[in-house]
């Protein structure tokens, strides 16, 4: 399996450095790509399988629910590293909270806030605000596009883009994997479980 992840990423990636296996701030003013399969390593679960530019694992998730109330987001070596908690759900409002590591029992410890956008335009549209993300009572981020089109963007205050959810194809042929096979550009600054946490969401709202 880990040869075809292997293959996989370096299809398209193999101009790019690896990045590490951990937690990953990107701050020298580059991007950094990953491809996100929406496959667990476990046989019988469902979740993400996340690899860097050198086809190595560096975040996991794995659910035996399609709707979990709660998701983990691991590192290569299982270790959790944020967990996303299911706070409310009506009709087409949904809340979670993101916490750093397994600690969700106090939910005044959230640092994170995600919400989805009432009344979501389906027609694919770049300019259509899908998701907030918050701290506390304030929006930091918003999150546009349409993810099942595998198509997003996650932009800061100023509009600026701080990490992006694109179709992935083969660089010969404009093949594409599907919807089940895209990329996760994390740009300067940004932290990519964090920005993978966003995926994950995302994945939960509208799938």
């Amino acid at each position: 399996m880990f040869l075809f992840l292997k293959s996989l990423s370096r299809s398209v990636h193999n101009d790019q450095e690896p990045a590490e296996d951990k937690h990953i701030v990107t701050g020298d003013g580059t991007s950094t790509s990953f491809t996100v399969w929406r496959k667990s390593l476990l046989i019988s679960c469902n979740g993400f399988t996340v690899i860097n530019s050198a086809g190595d694992l560096v975040y996991r998730v794995d659910n035996y629910s399609l709707h979990p109330q709660q998701l983990v987001l691991m590192d290569s070596s299982g270790k959790s590293i944020l967990t996303m908690h299911r706070r409310k759900k009506f009709g087409v409002s949904e809340n979670w909270e993101i916490y750093e590591g397994e600690n969700c029992s106090k939910m005044d410890a959230s640092i994170w806030s995600v919400k989805k956008k009432k009344k979501i335009v389906e027609v694919f549209n770049k300019s259509v605000v899908i998701a907030y993300v918050l701290r506390g009572r304030q929006c930091l981020y918003v999150i546009e596009g349409c993810y099942r089109s595998r198509s997003c963007k996650v932009m800061d205050e100023s509009r600026r883009v701080m990490a992006e959810i694109k179709r992935k194809e083969t660089l010969i042929g404009g093949i594409s994997f599907g919807e089940d096979v895209f990329n996760l550009v994390v740009h300067f600054g940004f932290d990519s479980a964090f920005a993978m946490a966003l995926v994950l969401l995302l994945d939960q709202m509208f799938s």
